[in-house]
């Protein structure tokens, strides 16, 4: 199961209203920061079209994950060469019944059974 990055708070300190104090425990789940709807509408749906220019995804300033360019690069050329070389891809199964995986670091599906 991801459970975030675990920290120790060195001092006190207030966010959004709430003191978390020196010795205190705090689990960042940064992936929740995505999902923030004071930042984003209805940020538990999926909108391709969305202008999310705050996400963290690939983290954020100088702790910005060095691959982000090669999964832009991925977005932008292989999936639309996929989708011309197959383009009646489509998902074999119906979603609720997806083997989807809940217990590892790196979440996603077992395995996406497809036709096309």
């Amino acid at each position: 199961m991801h459970s975030g990055r675990r920290r120790v708070a060195t001092a006190d300190v207030e966010i959004g209203g709430v003191t978390i104090r020196a010795g205190d425990g705090v689990i960042v789940a940064g992936e929740a920061a995505n999902r923030d709807p004071a930042v984003f509408d209805a940020p538990d749906e999926l909108d391709i079209h969305r202008s999310a220019r705050n996400h963290v995804a690939f983290g954020f300033g100088i702790h910005q994950c060095l691959e982000q360019p090669l999964a832009r690069l991925e977005l932008q050329i292989a999936y639309p060469a996929l989708l011309r070389r197959f383009p009646t891809l489509a998902v074999a199964a119906e979603v609720a019944d997806l083997p989807f995986r809940h217990d590892m670091l790196v979440y996603g599906l077992h395995a996406l059974p497809v036709t096309w």
